[in-house]
């Protein structure tokens, strides 16, 4: 499915699998209602830009990135929000995005 921005389309991803790789994942959401087609932001330790994706019509995201500080911000016409996430080792790290 294309999104119109080239960002790969993306889907849930299970949390308790087992990986070698850091994986950043999670649901964008305003309230408790999920959020489709925000634009989802990788953003490094000093703030540069990293990588963008599309969220799911679900509202899902995953990024695979590695070990360190990282800023994960949602832009959608609804509002915008971020999260900061830590990322020690391999493993999928969670993380939540609401946009107000």
């Amino acid at each position: 499915m294309s999104n119109g921005c080239g960002a790969p389309a993306q889907t849930a991803t299970d949390h308790s699998e087992s990986t070698d790789q850091v994986i950043l994942a999670g649901k964008v959401r305003s309230g408790e209602q999920p959020i489709g087609s925000a634009f989802v932001r990788l953003l490094d330790s000093s703030g540069e830009f990293t990588a963008e994706v599309v969220s799911s019509t679900e509202g899902d995201f995953r990024f695979y990135a590695g070990e360190g500080a990282w800023t994960v911000r949602a832009l959608h016409r609804d509002g915008s929000g971020q999260s900061d996430v830590s990322a020690s080792g391999p493993g999928v790290h969670p993380v939540d995005i609401a946009v107000a």
